[in-house]
């Protein structure tokens, strides 16, 4: 696939089929995720695969967490909760360190583990696969960086998803990069 083409026909696929993925594809994908550029060349991520029961496990922390929020949570919302990570058959955390040394700037390395998600989108699509980027609270939620083994102030900067697509959605135009952009001559 040719990079622009991957780049613009790009599509986020939250519908997959729960086929397993072979984990040399997996490895395939986290291999070009961790070309990602980074500053002082301190690879900051970090990569937490699930698969199988690994993505049980995940649902149940969250679920469990939740429930200490809300107690009054019927088992139903729990249930759901815990259904979380079953939505694809591979669920990829993507971690950030925090700076070990003064010259290390904890955005850049936020910024690094980003681009090795945005990486591994890219890759599962070349690979056939579809991919999302998931965040929201379970990103920063204490007891599921613990289960992580992520420390509590590090940034889980997204869950990717990854499996073999459903259905294909229909291309779409994105919008240009005109009305965000100012030049400076």
């Amino acid at each position: 696939m040719e990079l622009l083409s991957a780049i613009h026909g790009r599509q986020t696929i939250s519908k997959m089929k729960t086929d397993a993925v072979p984990r040399e594809l997996i490895e395939k994908i986290l291999s070009a995720a961790a070309q990602a550029p980074n500053h002082h060349q301190v690879r900051p991520w970090r990569f937490v695969v699930m698969t199988g029961d690994g993505r049980k496990k995940l649902g149940d922390v969250m679920a469990a967490s939740f429930l200490e929020r809300n107690p009054a949570t019927p088992p139903e919302g729990l249930d759901k909760t815990r259904a979380l990570p079953l939505r694809a058959p591979v669920v990829i955390a993507v971690g950030a360190d925090q700076p070990s040394e003064a010259r290390i700037v904890e955005t850049e390395n936020i910024s690094a583990a980003s681009a090795a998600a945005y990486i591994m989108a890219l890759s599962a699509q070349a690979f056939g696969l579809g991919a999302i980027i998931r965040t929201g609270d379970w990103a920063r939620d204490a007891k599921v960086k613990e289960f992580l083994g992520f420390a509590p102030d590090q940034h889980i900067v997204g869950f990717l998803y990854l499996g073999y697509p459903e259905a294909l959605p229909a291309p779409y135009t994105r919008p240009s990069f005109e009305d965000r952009t100012v030049w400076l001559e």
